[in-house]
C-alpha cells in the first residue's frame, strides 16, 4: 500500500464516475476508496460493483468506506472505517484476516494505537489541509507522521485537502500514501493529475 489512495466523490452519474476513475488509475492510482455518503443502497451496490469490475481489471485493491453490507456483497478488498463508524476490531472480526481494513485517525496517536492494536491494514491521519468535500477541523499537524513512523508498524496515509504540491511534504516525512478527491476527479486531465500524485513516489 503505497502511492496516490483515490477517493471517490459523492457522484450519481455512474458512467462517469467509472470513467475518470479508470483514468486516474491508468495514471497511476494504487488503490480505490468508493465512498459515496448520499446515494441509497441501490446506486451504492451498481457503482461498487462497477468500480470493482474495472479495478479487478486494473489489479487495483477496491476499498469501500463504512459499508460492511455492501464490502461483503460485492467481496471488495476490504473496508475503511472512521472514527465514529463501526470499530477495527469489529470489522476484522466480520472479514477475517485476509481483507484490508482501514481507520481513520485524525490526529489522534491514541485512536492509532487502538486501530493498530485491533488489527487495522493502515493508518489514516488528518486533515492536514482545508478539503473541498469533507468538512473538519484542520488541526492536523504534519509532525504526526514523524511520530507515527517512529511508533507504528503499518502504512500511514494522508488526507485532507491533498494536492501534488502540498502533499509533498507530508511524503518526504514518510506517509506511504496520500487520499486525494477533488484534486483528481475535479482535474481537467484526471489522468495527468493521477500521474503527478504516482510520480511523487516513484
Amino acid at each position: 500500500m503505497k502511492g496516490l489512495y483515490l477517493v471517490t466523490p459523492d457522484s450519481d452519474d455512474t458512467e462517469r464516475l467509472v470513467a475518470i476513475t479508470e483514468q486516474a488509475i491508468r495514471g497511476g492510482a494504487s488503490l480505490l476508496q468508493y465512498r459515496h455518503k448520499t446515494a441509497d443502497a441501490a446506486l451504492r451496490h451498481e457503482q461498487a460493483s462497477a468500480l470493482l469490475k474495472l479495478c479487478r481489471r486494473r489489479n487495483v485493491p477496491l476499498i469501500i468506506n463504512d459499508h460492511l453490507d455492501l464490502c461483503v456483497a460485492i467481496d471488495a478488498d476490504g473496508i475503511h472505517v472512521g472514527g465514529t463508524d463501526a470499530s477495527v476490531a469489529s470489522m476484522r472480526g466480520h472479514l477475517g484476516s485476509s481483507k484490508i481494513v482501514g481507520a481513520s485517525c485524525y490526529g489522534d496517536l491514541q485512536l492509532a494505537r487502538e486501530a493498530q492494536a485491533s488489527g487495522a491494514s493502515y493508518l489514516a491521519f488528518g486533515g492536514f489541509y482545508p478539503s473541498r468535500v469533507k468538512k473538519y477541523d484542520v488541526t492536523t499537524s504534519p509532525d504526526i507522521i514523524t511520530k507515527a513512523l517512529a511508533e507504528f508498524k503499518i502504512p500511514l496515509c494522508v488526507i485532507g485537502g491533498m494536492t501534488p504540491e502540498n502533499s509533498q511534504v507530508l511524503i518526504d516525512r514518510g506517509a506511504h500514501m496520500v487520499a486525494a478527491i477533488s484534486s483528481v476527479y475535479s482535474a481537467v486531465d484526471p489522468h495527468a493529475a493521477a500521474i503527478k500524485f504516482a510520480d511523487m513516489f516513484r
